[in-house]
């Protein structure tokens, strides 16, 4: 594999199409960043009247969408940023994305056509404005979809037996239970809609200009596909709705080409006709290929709009919570994953209303607090949670006669409000110590070898401290955290290699040897503390875990 490398003067161009904005990172043939650029959707397309990218629906419980022709225009925009970037786009082989997971896309009948014969001297917006049959894409956030999700799993035999066949149980959030409720509810909507994509494959066909395949990876969070054979499976498919199959097209693998990019963008970007555009996939995918995740005991967790914990396995083990998806680089492995709707929009509401609106004061407030916080619990969901799945609403706790050597004789007592200092520390515990009780529940390793963190909030130091103390080992940082555009960057590097050789090569191939002086390169930024520190946190998990027992029995699966 010696001939195997990337030309020296060659550039991979890797999106993020995430739920606030669309990132773009440029790796050169060294794997270093030259160029990013990014376009915020509430602020850079104000006319769109989003927040936060999205739309939420007071007369639909739980309904949040966002509308794609939002998409269509930040892309037009990113390339004009690019371009006054002065990249030179004639140099950039391949490109390859990540889209925010479980959004879908639902195209008109005939919008194919328009799709080949796109003009360049007009932007994209103008020409797709008729291309959708559903106005407003329901995207991850959305949890409008409970009867839906009940249905399918009850087709298939259970929750169970969904899970052995897709890798997950039915989550509203997933593309099956929101197909089957355009189904259900708009019949002429779904008898109009020629072809559905996800947010991931979307952005791709925009750029060859044609219908391209859904990704297996991302297919994984559909409950729609075999994840052990990946292929559409016949049962979910029968589940979900009539004649699904030919509206999804077919599957491919992440690291598979999904076309050249089309004349559109050549005439108008000046790129080569040769440029290639590599499967797009989902976005935690592509941050683990961005991750360069590679060890088994290795953990990640993003922060961002939602936080996830993902880590690798070469097992398939079904499950009620979390997500079993193909691993995006090895066509042999799974990717495991927890995913949580309260993230940084929660931590921002709590700093807002607790920390004068001030980071500063946030950081403060945590350095000031004790580990364990005096026994002090919150739970805090300002969207309805996925995992647990509670419903919008803060719950406060203090726990009475608590120590770090025994849970013996603590109580918990309810209360309305805890000082703001308390608060800000309940909140982060709180996140984390979630985090590690469902890991391990999951099977994911206790403690980790170590945990790379990523997005936003992972360039705050008191939260990686924090974590490192809940799960008691070593955390790391990328250099970026939007490592989802950086790993679509690597990943379209892969795919040109995998183009060339016409077959598989593994990722590590990009970067052996010289991962050090590349932009993948982790940094280590806390190291380990005390063990005991980690035991007692581990006590307050299994007493935070009784009470949230408590809480799903009485309030969950709203």
């Amino acid at each position: 594999m010696a001939d195997l490398s990337l030309p020296p003067d060659s550039l991979f161009l890797g999106f993020d199409s995430s739920t606030q904005s669309l990132k773009a990172t440029v790796l050169n043939s060294d794997l270093n960043i030259i160029t990013t650029q990014l376009v915020h959707f509430d602020s850079e397309l104000p006319y769109y009247k989003t927040k936060d990218g999205v739309y939420r629906d007071t007369t639909v419980n739980g309904r949040i969408v966002s509308p794609p022709l939002m998409w269509v225009e930040a892309l037009d925009l990113i390339f004009q940023k690019l371009s006054k970037a002065n990249l030179d786009f004639k140099r950039v082989l391949a490109i390859s994305g990540s889209g925010q997971q479980h959004g879908s896309v639902y195209w008109q009948k005939g919008s194919s056509q328009i799709l080949k014969s796109l003009d360049s001297k007009k932007p994209l917006k103008e020409q797709l404005e008729n291309a959708f049959s559903v106005k407003q894409s329901p995207i991850w956030m959305d949890s409008s979809t409970t009867v839906q999700c009940k249905e399918i799993e009850n087709a298939v035999g259970g929750a169970m037996e969904l899970s052995k066949i897709t890798g997950s149980r039915a989550y509203e959030r997933f593309t099956g239970p929101q197909i089957r409720k355009v189904f259900t509810e708009k019949a002429d909507v779904y008898e109009s809609t020629e072809r559905i994509s996800l947010v991931s494959s979307f952005m791709a066909s925009l750029l060859i200009g044609d219908y391209a395949c859904i990704d297996e990876t991302d297919g994984a969070g559909m409950n729609l596909m075999d994840v052990k054979r990946r292929c559409w499976s016949k049962a979910a498919l029968e589940a979900t709705a009539i004649g699904l199959e030919e509206k999804l097209g077919k599957l491919a693998p992440a690291y598979a080409t999904a076309g050249f990019i089309s004349h559109y963008f050549v005439e108008r970007f000046g790129f080569e006709k040769n440029c290639l555009v590599v499967q797009w996939s989902g976005d935690n995918p592509n941050s683990l290929a961005g991750l360069t995740l590679s060890t088994p005991g290795d953990l990640a967790i993003s922060l961002g709009t939602s936080d996830t914990v993902f880590g690798i396995t070469k097992e398939h083990q079904p499950s009620l919570e979390g997500h079993v998806f193909p691993n995006p680089v090895d066509p042999e492995g799974y990717m495991v994953m927890l995913v949580y709707k309260n993230a940084s929009l929660t931590r921002e509401e709590i700093r807002d209303r607790c920390a004068e609106g001030s980071w500063d004061v946030f950081n403060k407030y945590l350095q000031q607090t004790q580990p364990l916080n005096d026994g002090k619990l919150g739970f805090y969901y300002t969207e309805n949670e996925i995992l647990p799945p509670l419903p919008v609403g803060s719950h406060r706790y203090i726990l009475e006669n608590f120590s770090v050597e025994s849970l013996q004789g603590v109580k918990e007592r309810e209360v309305d409000e805890f000082d703001p200092p308390s608060e800000v520390r309940a909140l982060i515990e709180g996140q984390f110590l979630s985090k590690r009780a469902h890991a391990e529940r999951f099977g994911m390793p206790s403690p980790p070898t170590r945990i790379i963190a990523t997005g936003g909030a992972s360039a705050n130091e008191n939260i990686l401290s924090l974590i490192s103390a809940i799960f008691g080992c070593d955390v790391y940082t990328v250099q970026r955290p939007d490592s989802a555009s950086l790993g679509a960057a690597l990943r379209a590097a892969h795919g040109w290699l995998c183009n060339k050789k016409g077959s598989f090569v593994p990722i590590s191939h990009l970067y052996e040897g010289k991962l050090e002086t590349t932009s993948l390169n982790c940094k280590l930024k806390v190291k380990a503390g005390d063990e005991n520190v980690a035991s007692s946190y581990g006590l307050l998990m299994k007493q935070r875990m009784e009470i949230e027992k408590k809480l799903v029995e009485k309030l969950g699966h709203f």
